[in-house]
């Protein structure tokens, strides 16, 4: 007779077999590669990896050492690392085309340009990230290490990580190898894996290789480091590359999927200039009105009504004060009667012209007015492309605090003109940065790594920008595909943001002292050292968060606020009115670690206030 734990434990298996046969069949022939430094722990996870998946397992050091008939460090002694790394390059590529199988590769071989790329076609590649600590905790007693034979090796391993890291991250996922059962990683990896498989494209087409120098910051490859994104100009330029033939930065595509409201997100440079086309071709023969504020309606509304009637699209427009108390119910009423002045329809649109206040604005309008109509996002601040234009939150501000009245309501597709961004205030971009870099925090250490050494190319344009735009929101619409409604882990979104929106309402929104990213700056970094306290977060990683914000000119205390006079009661008492707030208690986003952070409910007051009194005693 069978027992009911038996029963149990056959039908988790059959669920364990299921999950793993589903997984492999997506992979197809794809192998996945495991990239990091020595180690990391490539060799024994990439065993119980390729246990797990019943595949094949190989180690690249391996197959290079049987190939040419002598170890790694007698290749290096005889021939010199160049012969190595070309024959390196050569057993990869060989590897790669007999997949699926697990690859375990040697600490260098993901900086090759041609075998990043050639695994981005034949593989998914994973990054066993480790601290320079537990990897020099790991290696310091093998002898038998070619680039560590120096007088000072500890110093050469940070100074290898240095150069190295900014090429680890771009791989397609990212797991921590941390000190504990192998078991675990082979589960993290699993689930990354299978996170990226579901939302990644097709894997790219191969590009040649070009020769790579080391000495010099090259700029990375435009990959999304949360799902494998490849982004490509429209002329079809490889990865890589600032510009296209035509002069334009690369563009990309990332799709937020919701089923029958599914819709995609273009990110690209003249987007505002081709609107109606765009608009003509979701929604032929629909009317639309443009709710825009007058500082973007001096600078934008032009090209796009230019755009509207290229395209023969009728067209009305609404213009609201610029700033946060355009949230108001009386604005709010104004847009409604606006719009249903100019006779537009259910089935017309009704497009968001500006940053994150105009798209919550013209959101909620869109979702009243006749029960629901359809509308477009254009958003023209970063913080409003990277954040607020995806998801469907749409709402205003109450007297009692900012976001309480609203719907979700998802737009029909949303144009992020890049070159927008060149006419924003330096102030205002990097107050949109600090949403980037949160999608760093709350869940890929490897893109928060990318953006400490490349967020100048961020600032300045081109492809950098894109691809922090376009991993920011492929990371935002995975989040919003698997919970729309924030019931769950897309709470994980509001990170810094209990913090943040106190201190607005404190301020009564009054932008010429802290906007909104900046309160989100303040915020993330209030929440990681809240998290140090707790005991939950290494103190390094919250010095780590706070050096990159203050580094990029955002404010990380709350002395920064110049001239709001704060009390811990009081940041307490705004803290209720935040709209996580569940049957009294408050919710926060806390870490712990960079990449890693989680919803925490019914978090104690007092600590809280304990905690913002110390903040505040310090005033640094």
């Amino acid at each position: 007779m069978t027992s009911g734990s038996e029963i149990v434990k056959d039908s988790q298996d059959g669920v364990r077999d299921r999950r793993i046969a589903s997984l492999t069949q997506t992979l197809g022939d794809r192998s996945i590669v495991l990239v990091g430094f020595m180690g990391s722990g490539k060799t024994s996870t990439g065993r119980r990896l390729a246990q797990r998946l019943g595949l094949p397992f190989v180690d690249a050091d391996v197959e290079i050492e049987a190939a040419a008939g002598m170890t790694i460090a007698e290749i290096f002694a005889k021939h010199g690392e160049p012969s190595f790394r070309d024959g390196e390059r050569r057993v990869m590529a060989r590897l790669l085309e007999d997949g699926p199988r697990v690859i375990a590769t040697g600490g260098g071989a993901f900086l090759n340009e041609e075998t990043r790329a050639r695994i981005a076609k034949r593989g998914v590649s994973v990054w066993l990230k480790a601290d320079p600590e537990v990897l020099w905790r790991r290696v310091r007693k093998r002898s038998h290490r070619p680039l560590l034979q120096s007088p000072d090796p500890e110093k050469t391993l940070r100074t290898l990580l240095e150069q190295r890291y900014p090429y680890y991250a771009r791989a397609d996922v990212t797991v921590i190898s941390r000190d504990g059962p192998h078991e675990l990683a082979v589960e993290e990896i699993i689930c990354a894996i299978e996170f990226f498989m579901r939302f990644s494209p097709d894997p790219p087409p191969l590009t040649p290789s070009r020769p790579m120098n080391l000495s010099k910051t090259s700029a990375p490859a435009p990959i999304s480091l949360a799902t494998g994104e490849v982004l490509f100009d429209a002329s079809g330029s490889p990865p890589g590359a600032a510009q296209g033939p035509d002069g334009r930065p690369p563009a990309a595509k990332v799709r937020v999927n919701l089923g029958a409201r599914s819709y995609d997100i273009l990110i690209a440079s003249g987007l505002i200039a081709e609107a109606g086309g765009h608009i003509q071709r979701l929604a032929p023969g629909a009317a639309c009105a443009i709710v825009t504020d007058a500082n973007v309606a001096e600078i934008h509304l032009a090209g796009l009504e230019e755009s509207l009637d290229k395209a023969g699209v009728r067209h009305s427009v609404v213009v609201v004060p610029p700033g946060e108390t355009s949230k108001s119910f009386a604005t709010f009423a104004e847009v409604c009667d606006a719009v249903i002045a100019a006779k537009l329809e259910r089935g017309d649109l009704v497009i968001a012209l500006g940053g994150g206040v105009i798209g919550d604005l013209a959101g909620f309008a869109a979702a009243s007015i006749r029960r629901g109509m359809r509308f477009i996002q254009i958003p023209t601040s970063l913080l409003a492309q990277v954040d607020s234009s995806v998801g469907g939150k749409t709402g205003i501000n109450s007297d009692h605090g900012k976001n309480l009245v609203g719907a979700f309501h998802q737009p029909s597709l949303v144009l992020a003109d890049a070159h927008a961004l060149e006419t924003l205030p330096a102030r205002e971009f990097r107050a949109g940065y600090a949403e980037v870099v949160k999608y760093g925090l709350i869940g890929d250490a490897g893109f928060f790594s990318w953006l400490q050494t490349h967020w100048r190319g961020v600032f300045s344009g081109g492809s950098d920008r894109v691809h922090a735009i376009a991993t920011s929101c492929r990371a935002k619409a995975a989040i919003v595909a698997r919970d729309e409604h924030e019931r769950g882990d897309r709470a994980l979104l509001n990170l810094g943001h209990t913090f943040g929106h106190a201190l607005e309402r404190i301020n009564h929104y009054d932008g010429a002292r802290l906007v909104h990213g900046e309160g989100v700056s303040i915020g993330m970094a209030l929440a990681f050292r809240f998290s140090v306290k707790l005991g939950l977060c290494p103190c390094g990683d919250a010095d780590r968060v706070e050096a990159h914000l203050r580094e990029v000119g955002l404010p990380t205390r709350l002395a920064d606020i110049k001239g709001l006079a704060l009390d811990a009661g009081q940041i307490i008492e705004a803290m209720y009115q935040d709209k996580k707030v569940e049957r009294g208690a408050l919710t926060f986003i806390l870490a712990r670690e960079v990449g890693d952070c989680f919803v925490a409910k019914s978090v104690d007051a007092e600590e809280v206030r304990a905690f913002l009194q110390d903040e505040l005693n310090t005033g640094i």
